[in-house]
C-alpha cells in the first residue's frame, strides 16, 4: 500500500456512480492528483467539496499508478467567500480550471502552487486581478511559456518598452519596434510589476491570454483554453464599466 498525506486545493470534482466523487486537487509535493473519495456525493461530504477548497488530504493506492483513494477534511472554504462577488467567483472557477488544462498530473510545480493558495486566499480583497494575472503570467512560466519583459529583443534597452512580441513573448521598445509597432501587443505597466487600474489589467489579461491560447493549448493538443477564463475576462470588463 502506497500512502501520503498533505495539503491541497481543490480544483474539479465529478461524480462517481450515487454515492462517491472523483476529486483533482494541486498539492506542493504531488502537484496535480486525482482521486476517488468514497461517499464524495452524501449529504456530509459533498459540501465540503467545492471548487477552491483547501483540503487535508490522505492519499493510499495499492500501487503507485492506480488513481487511489482520498480521505479529506476541510481546512478552509473558499467558494462562499466570493459568492456574492461575481468576478471574484469567476477568478476561483478560472483559476482551477487553468491548473487542470495546463498541469501535468503528479508533477509537482511548488512555487506556483504557493502563488496559487495565495491567490485563493486573496480573491475578493482590494487588488486581487493584479493578484490573478501575475498568477496566470506565472503559469505560463511554470509550464515553458514565460514571458521576457526585462529587456527590449531588438536594441537590448530596459527603458521604453511598450510591446510584447506576440511570437517569443520578448518586450520590444518603441524604438526597436519601428514600422512593426502594428503587429505587437501592448504591454502595459503592471505586467513589468507596477500599478495598474482595470482597464491595465484587461490589457494584461490579453497579452496572457494570447499565449494561453496559441503557445500553451497547441502544446496540449491544441485543446481549447477553458471558457472559464473568458468569463473571468468578461466580469472584469462588466465590473470595469
Amino acid at each position: 500500500m502506497i500512502e501520503w498525506e498533505g495539503e491541497g486545493a481543490l480544483l474539479a470534482v465529478r461524480r462517481q456512480g450515487e454515492a462517491h466523487a472523483i476529486i483533482e486537487v494541486m498539492t506542493e509535493a504531488h502537484g496535480l492528483h486525482a482521486g476517488l473519495v468514497r461517499g464524495g456525493a452524501s449529504r456530509r461530504t459533498a459540501p465540503i467539496l467545492q471548487p477552491g477548497a483547501q483540503l487535508a488530504l490522505t492519499w493510499r493506492a495499492r500501487i503507485e499508478d492506480h488513481l487511489g483513494a482520498f480521505t479529506v477534511e476541510p481546512v478552509r472554504s473558499r467558494a462562499a467567500r466570493v459568492m456574492g462577488d461575481r468576478a471574484a467567483l469567476a477568478g476561483l472557477n478560472a483559476a482551477c480550471a487553468l491548473l487542470v488544462f495546463a498541469l501535468p498530473e503528479r508533477a509537482p510545480h511548488p512555487r506556483l502552487y504557493a502563488a496559487t493558495v495565495s491567490l485563493l486566499d486573496a480573491l475578493g480583497d482590494p487588488g486581487w486581478p493584479a493578484a490573478y494575472l501575475a498568477w496566470e503570467r506565472l503559469l505560463l512560466e511554470e509550464t515553458g511559456y514565460g514571458l521576457d519583459l526585462a529587456t527590449c529583443a531588438v536594441t537590448g534597452a530596459t527603458d521604453g518598452l511598450a510591446y510584447v512580441s506576440p511570437r517569443t513573448g520578448r518586450a520590444v521598445s518603441e524604438a526597436g519596434a519601428g514600422a512593426y509597432a502594428d503587429r505587437l501587443l501592448p504591454l502595459p505597466g503592471v505586467l513589468r510589476g507596477g500599478p495598474g487600474g482595470p482597464a491595465d489589467i484587461l490589457e494584461g489579461l490579453g497579452v496572457t491570454g494570447h499565449f494561453l491560447r496559441t503557445r500553451l493549448a497547441p502544446a496540449l493538443g491544441d485543446r481549447p483554453v477553458p471558457e472559464a477564463r473568458a468569463r473571468l475576462v468578461d466580469a472584469l470588463r462588466r465590473a470595469a464599466t
